[in-house]
């Protein structure tokens, strides 16, 4: 599904090149449920918008589901984005001034959805996430778990063939983070490909897999 191959990334930042990754090897099957693990400055942020087709990598080689990302012009990569990437956030990216049911409607009205699609299919993700009586509140009127399962409802509607979590729980109070890597491990277990970007090391315990990163390589 994912296959990246000595892949680096370098940051020119005038006088001094700063090299963010440093030679990744690294393949996410379909279905898989990967933690990135790695303290600040590590090079996992880096490698998340890479992985999620954000930013395109230095050199080496990287593709998804066969297609070859480093030939893809800016406009190919945004509808790439937009159909086979859901992007979870830790501070929920959400409109302030529209509903959850307005915020995961979003993709679909990007991706030119009918209306009663559309209808079926925002409804259908915001009960799967628990939050079919709040569907019409606004971020405002939610607690952050709430507004957490939105962003998660918002980054499956249009079922991407992979989600990414940047720091999913890092908002959140402890019973709320543990509520949402649970919810993580149902949509996992659902058949959901995941990788969740996280300094905390206890996150592994919800994955079937995981890989540290130190200095822009992988450690373990």
């Amino acid at each position: 599904m994912i296959k990246m191959e000595k892949i680096r990334k370098v940051y020119n930042t005038g006088k001094i090149e700063v090299e963010a990754l440093r030679g990744i090897d690294l393949h996410i099957r379909k279905g898989d449920f990967l933690t990135v693990i790695g303290p600040s400055g590590s090079g996992k942020s880096t490698l998340m918008n890479i992985i999620g087709c954000l930013d395109k990598p230095t050199s080496g080689d990287f593709t998804l589901n066969g297609r070859n990302i480093k030939q893809m012009d800016d406009n190919t990569l945004s509808e790439l984005r937009n159909k086979e990437i859901g992007f979870v956030f830790q501070n929920f990216n959400l409109l302030p001034y529209a509903s959850a049911y307005e915020n995961v409607e979003m993709p679909l009205l990007f991706a030119g959805v009918g209306g009663k699609k559309r209808r079926e299919r925002v409804t259908s993700i915001l009960t799967r996430v628990g939050l079919a009586d709040r569907m019409h509140h606004r971020p405002n009127e939610l607690s952050g778990g709430q507004k957490q399962r939105v962003a998660i409802a918002r980054a499956l509607v249009n079922s991407p063939s992979i989600v990414l979590a940047d720091e999913p729980t890092g908002n959140l109070d402890s019973q709320s983070g543990q509520e949402i890597m649970e919810l993580f491990v149902e949509l996992w277990q659902d058949g959901n490909t995941i990788v969740m970007i996280t300094h905390d090391p206890r996150a592994k315990d919800y994955t079937n897999n995981f890989i540290t990163l130190t200095d822009g390589m992988i450690q373990s």
